[in-house]
């Protein structure tokens, strides 16, 4: 089956999810600018789950470019991705609600631990419905990135019952990590023969 229909729900459901997270950020009562200062953690939580699912979406878009076709198992995949995707602004208003408290912070992490693993499901659900053969297993292969990214989020979840700071900077250092998107699909895209067929 073809993929547009995937693509689109995938985009809608991203947006969605962004939408209801900066909703969540009240207007504080007060003209003044010091009005602003209880906000901060919410904001600051906001920003940083507002890189993760800009990532997301990215890393996301370029993968679905690369393949010619979806499968009924690549659906429910991306639903999957999708379900843990759609907790982020929970766990984002919780988390900035409560100054990155311990609880809250862990809880982030194990959302974010979840989405790097379906998103891990996804791909490789994408590259078997490919075949062996196709672009996608040829050029993403061994995804070292994802794998660390996991294992990052696997130690920030204790790690944030020792000081939620701690937790807090290994999030921000792996999306800090993803921030330059995976040109790898988009090289061998453009270095393809032109006679070979079109994903």
């Amino acid at each position: 089956m073809g993929k547009g229909r995937l693509e689109a729900f995938s985009d809608g459901v991203l947006a969605i999810i962004i939408t209801i997270m900066v909703l969540e950020m009240k207007v504080p009562h007060g003209a003044e600018l010091t009005a602003l200062r209880p906000l901060w953690p919410l904001f600051l939580s906001y920003v940083l789950s507002f890189v993760y699912l800009g990532i997301y979406w990215n890393n996301h878009h370029h993968m679905l470019h690369g393949a010619r076709q979806v499968s009924g198992r690549v659906l429910w995949c991306n639903l999957h991705l999708l379900f843990w995707l759609s907790l982020i602004p929970f766990v984002t208003g919780w988390m900035g609600e409560n100054h990155f408290a311990a609880a809250p912070t862990a809880l982030y992490g194990y959302v974010l631990l979840m989405a790097g693993i379906a998103y891990w499901i996804l791909e490789r659900a994408i590259i078997a419905a490919q075949g062996p053969d196709s672009l996608l297993a040829q050029v993403l292969g061994f995804d070292a990135k994802g794998i660390l990214s996991v294992v990052c989020y696997a130690l920030a979840i204790p790690a944030a019952f020792w000081h939620e700071w701690i937790a807090g900077s290994i999030y921000a250092l792996v999306a800090l990590m993803w921030l330059v998107p995976d040109r790898r699909i988009e090289r061998a895209i453009a270095t393809r023969p032109a006679s070979a067929p079109r994903p």
